[in-house]
């Protein structure tokens, strides 16, 4: 690779050629400060806050879009630099809604750190006429407050290049613009797929998520309720960022600790129904495999992807497992078994969910998913909801113990906590299909080729003799790839698992939210990823169908996979969605 010479604020610096100033700072350990910029799909030079002096050019440049070349001198902390940043954001403050104090975003705040940071304490310096906004409420998931948009685009970049749906955009023109839908249409009336991938690059509060921490608060101080709480595998491998710490830190054992100091009547996890979809979707997808059913079946774990299809790609409905997500699998079972078993009536039991994943707020108020007669979840917190309720509660995290969930729905293997990761569904799935099929122990149970944070992953295995074709694809762009070359008959596969979120569910649209700073040069998925992968290498069980509490449910509940009975309460339809209503 051929490097280039340049000097930053009187040091020599070399950096790769092709880099911009920005990506040549940060390898001197330099940061220069950005509001709209996001790595590979948003460098546009728009905010003006990464603006930097070059020896002999006639303006300030913006970094994040300036090439460097041999020789280049660059200024980054010069006085005329500064008050240039400091008159943007000046300027942006004009018309912005500063109600800092209540907004979700405080202390997580890109606007506000960058404020702090320049000295800007005449926050109203350019007075004049300021845009109003009604909220815009109208989807399931999340809210949409203009007053605070900053109009940096990165949400539309998120929606229209990473997911590849575009449902949001500019519209008008000049003082006028706001980031909204075609024709201002509410958002709930779009193809949004709820994914919240728009909230987790959103630099201020603009975009944020149905909060559910209220009524949460409420029931659990209901005494003629029995309030569980399930936590989905991706939760454990993030929630910590809340609280200070680095990307990639384990917090399983102070998650639960957490959850029983909140009051939960019980504390349980997702896992354990995520090994009870590995054994229904295994036995549906060995049953299309040897009896001519269609072909390729895809997973059905992702809410996002799901509502995804339903709009964009409704002829591959039927290639769906017909499983319901872990989360709803979860419910169906609480308000059946786990009610029966403990003398509880399921109408008294509220069953609450923390998820990585704004889609799971759509998804508990879908067709088909109240298996008992009363809903199978009935509130989903984010991560971001369970650490604000941490808060509110007082609870020091970092001097929390470390617990372990509850018996029986708490228990959980290895195979059902990389459902959190990209490909983990599809490893998960091949540990029982492997040893179901050949009837022997697997040689391996790492199935490294499904591994890893590529938008798309081929891989071909020899199942008992039968050859299996699979593909593995995160992030709805990647999805379009994978069906479209399926459609067109270029590929073939056997099994398909899909995320709606790219990289999978460690990188769900409810995560902590990382800055620009943070999610430019750190692969977050990666890191969160890093920590399911060791909880599973360091779990005894690590294949689904191990799981003894999973085992009892079908030899005194269930009966077996694919049962009747398991058909009622753990399996659903889907139905094709219009583009626009």
């Amino acid at each position: 690779m051929e490097m280039v010479n340049i000097k930053i604020n009187g040091v020599d610096v070399q950096a790769p050629q092709g880099s911009t100033i920005l990506e040549a700072a940060r390898l001197a350990n330099i940061e220069i400060p950005t509001l709209c910029y996001l790595k590979e799909i948003n460098a546009i030079g728009a905010c003006r806050i990464c603006v930097v002096e070059v020896k002999g050019a006639r303006t300030l440049v913006t970094a994040c879009v300036y090439p460097i070349n041999e020789g280049m001198e660059i200024f980054t902390n010069t006085p005329k630099v500064i008050e240039s940043r400091k008159k943007t954001l000046q300027l942006i403050l004009s018309d912005h809604d500063k109600k800092c104090t209540s907004c979700v975003r405080s202390k997580n705040c890109e606007l506000q750190k960058l404020c702090h940071d320049y000295g800007v304490d005449d926050a109203d310096r350019f007075q004049g006429v300021a845009n109003k906004f009604e909220l815009d409420d109208s989807a399931a998931h999340m809210v949409r407050d203009n007053n605070k948009c900053i109009l940096c685009r990165r949400c539309v970049a998120a929606c229209e290049k990473t997911q590849g749906i575009g449902v949001i955009g500019a519209n008008e023109r000049g003082f006028a613009t706001f980031i909204g839908s075609a024709f201002d249409m509410d958002l709930a009336d779009t193809a949004c797929i709820s994914c919240g991938q728009c909230i987790a690059v959103c630099p201020v509060g603009a975009l944020y998520e149905k909060d559910n921490t209220k009524e949460v608060f409420d029931a659990i101080a209901d005494p003629k309720k029995h309030v569980i709480v399930q936590t989905a595998p991706a939760v454990r491998a993030a929630l910590a960022e809340e609280f200070g710490y680095p990307v990639g830190t384990d917090s399983q054992g102070k998650m639960f600790a957490a959850l029983r100091r909140l009051g939960f009547d019980k504390v349980f996890d997702t896992n354990f129904s995520a090994d009870l979809t590995i054994m229904e979707e295994g036995t549906e997808f060995l049953d299309r495999l040897n009896n001519g059913g269609k072909l390729p079946l895809i997973t059905s774990c992702s809410p996002g992807w799901i509502r995804y299809a339903e709009h964009y790609f409704p002829d591959f409905l039927d290639n769906l497992s017909s499983c319901k997500s872990p989360q709803q699998m979860f419910g169906a079972v609480a308000k059946s078994y786990y009610a029966e078993k403990n003398n509880i009536p399921k109408e008294d039991i509220v069953c609450v969910s923390v998820m990585p994943c704004t889609a799971k707020k759509f998804e508990i108020g879908r067709e088909d998913q109240a298996a008992n007669g009363v809903p199978d979840v009935d509130f989903v917190l984010t991560t971001r909801e369970l650490a604000r309720m941490i808060d509110r509660a007082g609870l020091m995290f970092d001097a929390l113990p470390d617990e372990e969930a509850d018996a029986p729905l708490g228990l959980g293997t290895g195979a059902a906590v990389i459902f959190g990761a990209t490909g983990g569904v599809m490893e998960a799935a091949l540990r029982t299909v492997v040893e179901i099929v050949t009837g022997k122990e697997a040689p391996s149970l790492d199935f490294v080729d499904v591994r890893g944070i590529e938008g798309v992953k081929e891989a071909t295995y020899d199942v008992g003799g039968t050859t299996v074709k699979v593909a593995v694809a995160s992030g709805t762009a990647n999805a379009r790839k994978v069906l479209e070359a399926v459609r067109n008959g270029e590929k073939e596969y056997h099994f398909i698992e899909i995320m709606g979120c790219p990289g999978g569910c460690v990188n769900g649209g409810g995560q902590p939210i990382q800055p620009a700073s943070v999610r430019n040069f750190v692969d977050i998925r990666a890191e969160r990823a890093k920590v399911l992968y060791e909880i599973d290498k360091n779990n005894p069980l690590r294949k689904s169908h191990e799981n003894p509490a999973v085992k009892e449910l079908y030899d005194t509940y269930l009966e077996k996979p694919g049962s009747h009975r398991a058909h009622e309460l753990l399996h659903t339809k889907y139905k094709a969605r219009d583009l626009y209503k």
